[in-house]
């Protein structure tokens, strides 16, 4: 249900990435948005690749909100998932970057 909500109410850059990475377009991967993994809902997951790609806004850059982000890091990666992360300014000033290096990590290319 929590997903549901952050879904319909997703941050203007996660729809802008949303918006580009849809419906398979980036190189036939399949994105999941707000998916919800243990007790925690990542903001875009490929399923297939169980890479995780999340955009950090304000709310991650004083010190307790990037220790739990460590620590929920630490977790999915126990689960089996490499999570990746794009400041908001990434998004709006460098999507084009940002796609390439999604596809990047997405084809192995990166790690």
């Amino acid at each position: 249900m929590f997903a549901r909500s952050l879904r319909k109410n997703m941050t203007e850059a996660e729809s802008k990435l949303w918006s580009r990475i849809r419906g398979k377009v980036l190189g036939g991967f399949r994105f999941r948005r707000q998916h919800p993994i243990g007790k925690y809902v990542v903001d875009f997951a490929c399923l297939s690749e169980q890479i995780i790609f999340e955009i950090d806004g304000a709310t991650h850059s004083n010190e307790e909100d990037i220790i739990r982000d460590e620590h929920r890091t630490q977790f999915l990666n126990t689960q089996g998932w490499r999570v990746i992360r794009y400041g908001n300014e990434e998004v709006f000033k460098h999507m084009d970057d940002v796609l390439d290096d999604i596809y990047a990590h997405l084809k192995g290319l990166k790690q």
